[in-house]
This record gives structure tokens, sequence and C-alpha cells, in this order.
């Protein structure tokens, strides 16, 4: 009987597909992130690990499973948890779950942005602290978005998605940076194509939708930060390492740019000191893909690849 580890509970759906193929499944029980240790221990003689980015996978805790080891199926889109080169090396297939959850992510973004825009938290707790008198005409003024220039850096299925909301939904113009250009998308949205830098010039709001690589390790720092207009909103719902922290959390103190979205931090979970103290900033718990569709569909998608590969086929999302 085939060994499968799942290192977090998750929606059960895939459990229970994993279970129907007569694999013996087991759990971690508790709502926790196991430590290295702690996770070498469990994975012993496992076929297959369905883990999560929380998990850091490198060669040695692959070694720590045993040659039964077959598969590693994480429960997201990036795998920058996973040492991949260490997997190919020791014949173990790495799968993602694509897809699955671009709408639910691409929706996250635009929650951010028009939250930051509308200034929705501060106006919740204005009203909630009863501060809330009388009708101000230049109470909580914000950008209309119909007419602002949206910039996309990274033109994936969730970059173009959030494009998309932001054109047809509420009128925006599109400019984006991707490393191949995209001509049927720009003659769909009406979309310019630029580097970094134009996207960060010349766009009211800039949203993040890059994977997180040697080379996008923060991509948005203290020179870019510099080019965008003060009252340009950034948001970040890809990695956190993306963007350099520190300087994120000055250019909002000095009044560089105007404020910020971020579903996900450098140092996750924890924020660099001072940014949970600035008003100009929204910050959510790494949630972005947090909706019962997608988090089944990445349930089902990783136990499927799983499936597959301790039956000898291919993956449907293997790593290559």
């Amino acid at each position: 009987m085939a060994k499968v580890y799942v290192t977090r509970s998750i929606l059960e759906e895939g459990v229970e597909l994993l279970k129907k193929e007569g694999f013996q499944v087991d759990v971690n029980p508790e709502n926790k992130v196991l430590s290295k240790d702690e996770l070498k221990k469990a994975i012993v003689g496992a076929d297959g690990v369905l883990c999560l980015l929380t998990d850091k996978i490198d060669g040695e805790v692959l070694d720590a499973a045993g040659p039964s080891l077959k598969i590693v199926a994480n429960y997201a889109v990036g795998y920058d948890n996973i040492d991949i080169a260490a997997a190919k090396q020791r014949n173990v297939m790495i799968t993602n779950t694509p897809g699955v959850l671009t709408e639910a992510v691409a929706e996250h973004a635009f929650a951010l942005l028009i939250t930051m825009a509308k200034h929705i938290v501060e106006a919740d707790r204005f009203t909630r602290e009863g501060k809330y008198e009388q009708w101000d005409p230049k109470g909580f003024l914000g950008p209309q978005l119909q007419g602002k220039t949206l910039g996309i850096l990274g033109l994936g299925r969730i970059g173009s998605r959030v494009a998309e909301i932001g054109n047809k939904g509420f009128g925006m113009k599109i400019i984006y940076y991707d490393v191949k250009q995209n001509p049927e998308f720009e003659q769909q949205l009406g979309a310019t194509f630029g580097s970094v830098e134009e996207v960060l010039k010349n766009s009211d709001f800039v949203s993040i939708h890059v994977p997180l690589l040697p080379e996008t390790k923060h991509l948005v720092g203290k020179n870019q930060l510099s080019m965008m207009k003060k009252d340009a909103i950034l948001i970040n719902t890809s990695r956190g390492p993306v963007v350099d922290e520190q300087t994120l959390i000055d250019a909002l103190k000095n009044g560089q740019i105007a404020g910020a979205g971020l579903d996900v931090y450098e140092n996750e979970p924890e924020l660099t000191p001072g940014l949970a103290d600035l008003p100009n900033v929204v910050l959510t718990p790494h949630i972005a893909s947090g909706t019962f569709e997608a988090r089944n569909a990445m349930s089902k998608l990783a136990a499927e690849n799983i499936i597959a590969a301790l039956k000898g086929q291919e993956p449907p999302n293997l790593v290559k």
C-alpha cells in the first residue's frame, strides 16, 4: 500500500481522492508548520508528500523520506519553497496547482486595490469609533478607477485576469511588463507593453504577479519606488521578497507613494518592524487564494498529481 503524507490539514476533497485509491494517507493533525526535523521524521517511508508553500523541501528533507519517495505535490502555484534541482537529482517529481486559483487571487488583488483607493479600512474604523457625526464633502477622498492606468508586473494567468478586471470592469488603461510580449493580449485590452521602469513610472496602480526567482527578488526596491507617482498604490499578491519591504516602509512613510496593499511578506509570517503601524497600507495574511472553490480545486489537483505519479504516469502539473 502506497503511503502519502499531507503536511497540514487541507480541504477534504483531495484527501478523499487519495483514500479512494487505496493509499494510506496520514495528515499532520496539528494546524501548524512542522519544523525541519518534524517534517523529516513525518515523511519517512512516504511514496508521496502533499506539502504547502510553508514547507521547505530541500535535499536533506527528500533524503529523509527514503528511496520510496516518488513525488512531492505542492499545494500552491509557486514552488520557490522546493529545491527543484535536488529533487531532479533524486528522481523525485515535483508538481504544483496552476490555473485553479487564478480567479481567487485576481479578485483578492483587486479587493486590495479598491480597499486602498476607497479608504475602506480607515472609514470602517472611523465609523465604528463613533466619529461619524456628519457628512463631510472632503472626507476620505480617493481616486476614481475609471480612466486610471493599471500597471501589471508579470502577465501570467493571474496578471492577465487582474488586467481584464481593471479594463473591462472599471475602464482602466493597461500597461504591463513580462519576460515575453503578448500582442494578442495587447489587442484584446488595448494594453501597452513596457519595461519594469516604464510600468512603474506611468501607472496609477501597480499589481505584482511575477514568480519568485533569483532575478525577481527585490524587483521593486528603492530605485523602482522612486520612479512611481506620488499618488500611486502598489499591490502585491505574488511573493513577499519580490518587494524590498524596508524600502517600501520608507517610501510609505515619506509619501513617496500613496499606499500599498499586501497579502505576502518578505519574511513570512514576520512583518518588517514598522509596517503594521502605517496608516496607508492594508495587510492580509496570505489569503488571496482563500475561496472555497480555489482551495478545494487545489486539494483535488494536488491529489490527482500524486495519484498519477504513484500509478507510474506523468502528473498533469509536473514542474520540468
